[in-house]
Order: structure tokens, then C-alpha cells, then sequence
């Protein structure tokens, strides 16, 4: 009995692994959130779908244990990466109540790597992912987070930037690590990721404060190094090229 937990990437078919596909492809039934399954839904249209609406977590994923316990070839689906902000770890946490059921979680690219590659490579040195949703996490772990990896000169990747209830997180976020970065540090944001509109601006961590965006963006926020070569966001590893 296996439950396979598939990361499907930013929603493009091209971003969808190799393997990804040919575990949706071997699966009977495909289970998660309704927003995602409807991307799915287009690629395995033969396929049954079991979806929840957000905050349904942890029904959405007892419904995928108990389908695969049964023996139905099931595979639960993630955007981005599976265990990266995923239900890869929840699987894992519910897991000891089904025993029998084994958990293979199964990567995809998640939006730090892919958005990183539309804007050049901001991400080549140490960098942290941090998500601004306080839905799980308290705010005030978040904000100093966001402060630790500023005073490590960390490139930050920042996931759920803003939403309608939290439309000046952002700027709260640009306002704490404007205390440790230059207003000159290059940062920059992708919207929609590989999908229809994909749209994306370089900018500096001053302007950035000002800038409005939505829950399909990912923001990079460069470290000291961070630099803008050729029109794109380039942070060096420090190789020598002379």
C-alpha cells in the first residue's frame, strides 16, 4: 500500500518532472486542493479527482491514507516541491495512524528554483525560503526570521508575500530588512511562475517596499553581493574569472 505525495511544480505541464508524470499517469485516484486538482484535472482528465477547499488539510490528507490503505493507487498533490511548504509532512505526521500505508513523497520544482531561473540567478550562493502566511506560523516568528537571515546576508526567496487580508505584509517585511540591507539591494519578483502572464521586474529593496503583489508572486531579496549583469539578477558564488 503506498500513497504517493507528487509535487507538480508551478503548473505548467513542461515543469511537471518525468517522474511526477509517471506517477500521475500509474495513479487511479488524485487527491487535493481544488485550486491545484483543476490544473491536474486538465493533463488526466480520465482520471478521478477528490478535492477539499483550503484549511482542509488534514481531512484532504486522512481521505488520501485511508483511499491508499484500501488499496486504490492514490497520489496526493502539492504545488512547487511536495515536502517544500507541502503535504509531504503531514502525510508523514498522520502516517503512524496507517501503518500499512507507505509515504513516498516525490519532488518538484519549487518556486524559489523556478522563479529564480526567470530572473538569472539570485539564488547561486546560501539563501533561506521564508513564507509571510501567518495561518500556521505566528507573525511575530516570522518578522524574526526575516531579521536573522538579514543579519546572515542571506538571499531570501519570500513565498505568500501578500494576500487581501495581508496586503501590507510586505511592505512590514521591506521595512525590517531595510534595517540591515542597503535601500540599493537588488531584489526582484515573479508573478505567476510558468503559467499564462507570467510577468517579472527587478527593482531595489526601496522600491520593492512600495510595490504591490499577490499570492502567485515570489520575491527574491538579494544579499550584499547581489548584483543586476545584463539585465538580470546575478548573486556571484565568488569564482575568480580574471
Amino acid at each position: 500500500m503506498k500513497l504517493y505525495i507528487v509535487g507538480f511544480g508551478c503548473g505548467s505541464r513542461q515543469a511537471l518532472t518525468a517522474e511526477a508524470e509517471s506517477v500521475l499517469a500509474q495513479c487511479e485516484l488524485i487527491i487535493g486542493y481544488t485550486v491545484y486538482a483543476d490544473i491536474v484535472r486538465e493533463w488526466f482528465p480520465e482520471k478521478t479527482f477528490y478535492t477539499t477547499a483550503m484549511k482542509q488539510e488534514c481531512g484532504r490528507v486522512r481521505y488520501a491514507l485511508e483511499q491508499a490503505h484500501n488499496g486504490i493507487p492514490t497520489a496526493l498533490i502539492c504545488s512547487g516541491d511536495s515536502t517544500v511548504y507541502g503535504m509531504a509532512g503531514l502525510a508523514l505526521e498522520l502516517s503512524p495512524d496507517y501503518p500499512q500505508v507507505e509515504i513516498i513523497p516525490i519532488a518538484g520544482v519549487t518556486a524559489a528554483l523556478s522563479g529564480n531561473a526567470v530572473l538569472g540567478a539570485p539564488l547561486t550562493h546560501d539563501f533561506a525560503v521564508i513564507s509571510l502566511s501567518d495561518l500556521l506560523t505566528p507573525i511575530e516568528t516570522i518578522w524574526n526570521r526575516l531579521r536573522c537571515a538579514a543579519m546572515g546576508d542571506f538571499t531570501i526567496a519570500i513565498y505568500n508575500p501578500s494576500s487581501k487580508k495581508r496586503a501590507d505584509y510586505l511592505r512590514n517585511a521591506c521595512e525590517i530588512l531595510l534595517a540591515y540591507k542597503s535601500p540599493e539591494t537588488v531584489c526582484g519578483y515573479v508573478r505567476n511562475i510558468g503559467r499564462s502572464g507570467q510577468e517579472h521586474r527587478i527593482l531595489t529593496l526601496a522600491e520593492l517596499k512600495d510595490e504591490t503583489v499577490d499570492m502567485f508572486t515570489t520575491v527574491f531579496i538579494g544579499n550584499s553581493q547581489t548584483k543586476l549583469i545584463c539585465g538580470k539578477m546575478v548573486t556571484p558564488r565568488g569564482y575568480r574569472h580574471d
